[in-house]
């Protein structure tokens, strides 16, 4: 009747229905038998139960094969045994609500680490080279109800599948000591019931993720022993239930945040990062401190001196300098103070109190000097007290000597000296600072007449200008771009003074020197109306034709662009013949506030690192500027010294390309073949070729300043590594990757492969250029809005 029913539950109802039937025949009645009846009814329940129980039973048994059978899991042999009643061990548990598993804990004995690990199997170490992570997640998730789950030291290995946030109902997810690498899966953000997420021991090497504050629950967050890079999560601080922050061990760079709003937090480890800030403030419920071989300077703060809950404080190995609070020594609850290998200098006070449970101190390393206080001295085995390696006036532990020992003690000694010094000084740059406002207010009234003067725009002078330059101001394609770019008239180049310029600068005082472009020196100065310029100083050959130079500069000036950096005007310095020896050229270029793209780059940090979309707005504007010096005028400007370093960002991040058009200059100087500028020994032919320039710009914005350090070599050499998943994650940049959507990524790498590589027939045309990045732009925006959507529903 029931045949889906096990053997042994049709037995227990054979037995049932036996006493039913002697019972009725025994008593003679009827109510007995409908009694049973409703035993049996409930009986015949049980096969769905079962059944669901059952389906469970085959999940855990995949998982086991999926792990290729672990000794751990050597009692799951026995199928016909229900799971769930099996006691628990060290290495296994499993507990169970109605018909779902709901914990799930297996330890392995796979615990030996490959240093970087990212792939693909190591015999004996990971799972074999046919495990497959994806399935493996896929399967697990079919626990829809698991609560806790624990997989640690069984050899999985892969990046963690965005998938594993099916596991909505997830609390405690703990995969230590495996081979995971990659990044931490962005969807785990919508796990909101997760309170401890501990990856341990693996080899997740991308940018440490920066969504924490949508896990509201979490408590517990330690991803020690990894490769993640990138900074400090700021969204951590917004986490009020946070009670373990522990990221040591990895490669974090940048500055710590205050802390102090973790009202909850009882464990910090940082240990073995690049962080390289001042100390924060701290919460005062911490507990333990852990911040060790960082690269953190300044003095430790006097806020830890108010840390009462504090046990376990080390700070050794880093940067900090002048003397510790005296008061951390005394803490009520201090039973572990690491001091060692810092700059600490000064003497400890001799009346230094020492907390009750103090019971391991090391001041080692340091330029401590004098005597060490009682408390420390006399310990009598109390408790262990490291100081070598100081100034100290002891020697029962070896000390420095010598000029180290001198500098620290020159410094105390030197420090009222310092102190009465700076009041002398301070006293005096009042003095000038009010006598400079007087005569600034002197100047001002009585020079205003002669300044409006000076400052209108100055006529060209020169009547010689021919040839190229008239034929360019009459060109009609010329206008129509300009109208076209929305500006109403083009400023007239003005011709500066030699007097003028050495005022600004304060005759080219070194001061005011800021570098050297392609072209000449530059340096920085000041216009009487308050504007700040730059003017670059180009030397002129002796073949230089001053009216020929002038028709170029006359071109160069009428190049008005959203995306360039103007010219302003000129100056040549000198009687203006022919014979040019010993004449000198001044460009004067506006001043573009927030330095070049290329230092933007350098900020690997998610929170000043440029995120894809905007460098893909960056890489835009400055494509938009050389195909309007390429088409916007007859004849084009070409060669343009296209590189990060020349493209400015002013404060609003708009890009402006400077050191455009000196070739056109370059050619009349002959500057460039006296300088040897372009070496022969290149591969490519044009080296000078914008396509190809542009092309490294987009190189380098995908992988970073590397890109320009070792140049088209490494693209030769890693341009693969561009068509696969893995090999992206190696090479690009993690900002950008933690940035961008894969498909405006792709979109990219493929206009930058077209633009560099010398097996590419024909180089894209910068039209071409500029809508593909375009393109790109637009399919990263539409998916930022989606994720927006997502994120906000």
């Amino acid at each position: 009747m029931v045949p889906f029913l096990p053997l042994k539950l049709v037995a227990k109802f054979d037995v049932h229905i036996q006493k039913v039937w002697c019972l009725m025949l025994r008593v003679g009645s009827m109510r007995y038998f409908y009694l049973y009846l409703v035993v049996l009814t409930w009986f015949l329940s049980i096969p769905c139960t079962h059944e669901l129980q059952l389906a469970q039973t085959q999940v855990l048994l995949q998982l086991r094969k999926y792990l290729e059978y672990p000794t751990s899991l050597q009692m799951w042999e026995n199928y016909n045994v229900d799971l769930c009643s099996l006691p628990p061990s060290a290495h296994v548990s499993l507990k169970c609500e109605g018909n779902s598993v709901t914990e799930l804990k297996i330890i392995g004995d796979r615990a030996v680490k490959v240093d970087k690990f990212n792939g693909p199997a190591v015999p004996n170490h990971t799972l074999s080279l046919s495990f497959s992570i994806d399935s493996f997640v896929t399967t697990l998730t079919r626990l829809t109800n698991l609560r806790v789950l624990r997989l640690v030291s069984l050899g999985i290995w892969g990046p963690l599948p965005d998938k594993i946030h099916r596991l909505s109902l997830l609390e405690v997810l703990d995969m230590s000591l495996n081979f995971l690498y990659g990044s931490v899966p962005p969807r785990m953000s919508t796990m909101v019931k997760l309170h401890t997420l501990t990856l341990d021991g693996n080899g997740l090497n991308s940018t440490m993720p920066d969504w924490f504050d949508s896990l509201t629950n979490l408590s517990v967050l330690s991803l020690k022993s990894n490769h993640l890079k990138g900074s400090f999560p700021s969204s951590l601080c917004k986490i009020r239930s946070l009670v373990d922050i522990s990221l040591s061990h990895n490669e974090l760079s940048g500055g710590l945040p205050d802390l102090i709003a973790l009202s909850g937090l009882h464990v910090l480890d940082l240990r073995e990062n690049h962080l390289d800030s001042e100390l924060p403030l701290m919460p005062k419920a911490v507990v333990t401190i852990l911040l060790s071989k960082n690269s953190f300077s300044g003095e430790i703060p006097n806020q830890f001196s108010e840390l009462g809950h504090l046990q376990h404080l080390d700070l050794s190995s880093n940067h900090l300098s002048k003397m510790p609070p005296s008061s951390l020594f005394s803490l009520p609850n201090i039973s572990y103070l690491n001091l060692a290998s810092n700059e600490l200098s000064g003497s400890l006070p001799q009346k230094l109190n020492c907390g009750s449970k103090l019971g391991f101190v090391d001041i080692s390393s340091n330029k401590l000097n004098a005597g060490l206080p009682s408390c420390l001295a006399n310990t009598s085995g109390k408790r262990v007290i490291k100081y070598g390696g100081n100034c100290l006036s002891i020697d029962s532990q070896p000390q420095r000597q010598g000029t180290y020992c001198k500098e620290s003690s020159l410094g105390k000694k030197n420090f009222w000296k310092w102190k009465i010094a700076a009041a002398v000084a301070m006293i005096i740059v009042i003095v000038l600072v009010l006598s400079a406002f007087g005569v600034f207010f002197y100047r001002k009234y009585h020079s205003r007449e002669m300044y409006r003067h000076q400052m209108l725009p100055k006529a060209v002078q020169d009547n010689s200008i021919t040839g190229v330059s008239s034929e360019v101001l009459a060109s009609a394609r010329f206008v129509s771009q300009v109208v076209k770019l929305g500006t109403q008239a083009t400023p007239t180049c003005r011709q500066f003074s030699i007097e003028e310029l050495k005022e600004v600068t304060r005759n080219f005082d070194l001061s005011t020197y800021i570098g050297e472009g392609s072209l000449g020196k530059l340096y920085k100065g000041k216009l009487e109306n308050g504007t700040y310029v730059v003017i670059r100083c180009v030397a002129l050959s002796k073949k230089c034709s001053i009216q020929n130079l002038k028709a170029r500069l006359d071109l160069l000036s009428k190049l008005n662009h959203p995306n360039l950096v103007s010219l302003l005007g000129h100056c040549v310095d000198g009687d203006g013949q022919d014979d040019s020896s010993g004449l000198k050229l001044h460009l004067v270029y506006e001043y573009v506030l927030n330095g070049s793209y290329r230092t933007h780059l350098s900020e690997f940090s998610s929170d000043k690192g440029l995120k894809w979309s905007d460098r893909l707005s960056i890489l835009i504007g400055v494509a938009k500027a050389v195909h309007f010096l390429h088409t916007g005028v007859i004849p084009g400007c070409f060669r343009n010294q296209l590189k990060t370093n020349n493209i400015l960002l002013d404060e609003h991040h708009i890009p402006k390309l400077s050191d455009y058009g000196m070739s056109m200059i370059a050619e009349e100087i002959e500057y460039l073949e006296a300088k040897g500028e372009y070496p022969k020994s290149c591969q490519r032919e044009k080296l000078e070729d914008d396509v190809y320039n542009f092309g490294l710009i987009l190189f380098e914005s995908l992988v970073g300043p590397i890109a320009s350090k070792k140049g088209e070599k490494y693209f030769l050499d890693e341009k693969t590594s561009f068509d696969s998943q893995d090999g992206r994650i190696k090479i690009v940049d993690p900002v950008v990757l933690t940035t961008c959507c894969p498909e405006s990524l792709s979109i990219a790498i493929s206009i930058t492969t077209k633009c560099i590589s010398p097996e590419s027939s024909a180089p894209p045309s910068f039209e071409d250029v500029l809508w593909n990045l375009q393109y790109a732009a637009q399919v990263q925006a539409t998916a930022d809005a989606e994720q927006k959507s997502d994120s906000t529903s």
